[in-house]
């Protein structure tokens, strides 16, 4: 189900940015595991579409796991790139995900605080409710939008962008996301991802200054279609 030029979901596209839907399994920017990167998917787009001559300059704003779906956004220019990551690093970009878990968190609305640490041997994170030696303070507002028979699907807003946060988080409470054998799950989705889901993201354009407000598009699958 990777990302190929063909049938790469693109969001948003002007000369200063580009924002993709992606796919589960794509790699947001290239890993050791040598497997084709979203990130050159999305050049090749650019460079045949405008029949740009020469290397095409794409910049990683930010990541999604692997497993994960939705928004992401590329800079197309070095301006972008850098102001984009000044807007991260102050968190002016709004980014709004849903996760559809197995149990219904007790409380339907709440602000999760942990400390995280990760481990870099298992790729994994462990969330602690006091500080730990190397841990990164992490919070994160749900809200739950609908229940469904077995599922509960959860809108998430982050506070902190931290590895595997909603995950990890989810997954202390109880509400264990939708095939992510990672963080508990019993079984992993046939296609290999989890239901979480990239869903809303809005800032203020880097260049033109416009508010942009974008909206992913879920993955077609029932539990996804049953959510909206």
């Amino acid at each position: 189900m990777h990302s190929t030029k063909e049938n790469l979901q693109v969001l948003h596209e002007d000369n200063h940015i580009i924002v993709v839907n992606k796919r589960a399994g794509d790699i947001v920017q290239g890993d050791k595991t040598g497997d084709k990167p979203l990130l050159d998917v999305v050049k090749e787009y650019i460079k045949d579409k405008y029949n740009k001559p020469g290397n095409v300059f794409l910049g990683t704003v930010h990541r999604l796991d692997r497993p994960t779906t939705g928004i992401v956004i590329y800079a197309r220019t070095s301006k972008a790139l850098e102001r984009l990551n000044k807007m991260l690093r102050d968190k002016t970009i709004k980014k709004t995900y849903w996760a559809v878990v197995q149990q219904q968190p007790k409380k339907t609305t709440d602000t999760l605080t942990n400390y995280l640490k990760k481990n870099p041997k298992n790729n994994k994170s462990t969330a602690y409710t006091k500080e730990v030696n190397g841990s990164k303070k992490a919070i994160l507002h749900y809200k739950t939008l609908k229940n469904l028979d077995n599922y509960s699907l959860l809108e998430v807003d982050l506070e902190t962008g931290r590895h595997h946060q909603i995950r990890v988080q989810l997954s202390n409470i109880g509400s264990i996301i939708k095939g992510d054998l990672k963080y508990g799950a019993k079984r992993s989705n046939k296609d290999g991802s989890i239901h979480l889901h990239a869903r809303k993201i809005q800032f203020t354009h880097p260049v033109s200054k416009e508010l942009i407000k974008i909206t992913a598009p879920t993955p077609s699958d029932p539990v996804w279609d049953a959510c909206l």
